[in-house]
């Protein structure tokens, strides 16, 4: 029996091609990294393997573990976005417990009694000066 070909899920250069995209990051700059050329980094996004000690200083560019370079999908990517968009909708949708326009109108109200305050103060002046 033989053993199935590496599909593209196995194609390393193409997942550090993807992750450094992700991460914003641009050939130039991994090239100055790592102090090859930019043509370097083409072909070694281009690979399907590289070598342990290449992928370790790329993967700590990159910021993320060599593991993580290997074991990418974009699978993986959409899940973990969608779990933290939804975990955090509902988080803040659980804890309202308060109407905001109520909070608002006392807000106001508040503010009406300090001006109120403010104005009573300023006549009191006014007439300590005319007696004087």
């Amino acid at each position: 029996m033989e053993t199935p070909t590496k599909s593209s899920n196995m194609h390393i250069g193409r997942k550090i091609s993807r992750i450094r995209e992700i991460r914003g990051i641009k050939q130039d700059y991994l090239a100055i990294e790592l102090g090859v050329s930019q043509q370097t980094i083409s072909k070694i996004e281009q690979s399907e393997e590289v070598e342990d000690s290449t992928l370790e200083k790329i993967a700590k560019i990159l910021g993320v573990t060599v593991s993580g370079i290997k074991n990418f999908s974009e699978e993986g990517i959409v899940n973990f976005f969608n779990t933290f968009n939804d975990s955090s909708t509902s988080t803040f949708n659980n804890h309202c417990t308060f109407n905001p326009l109520d909070k608002l109108m006392e807000v106001v109200e508040e503010n009406k009694s300090l001006y109120e305050r403010l104005l009573t103060s300023e006549r009191e002046k006014n007439e300590l000066l005319k007696n004087k």
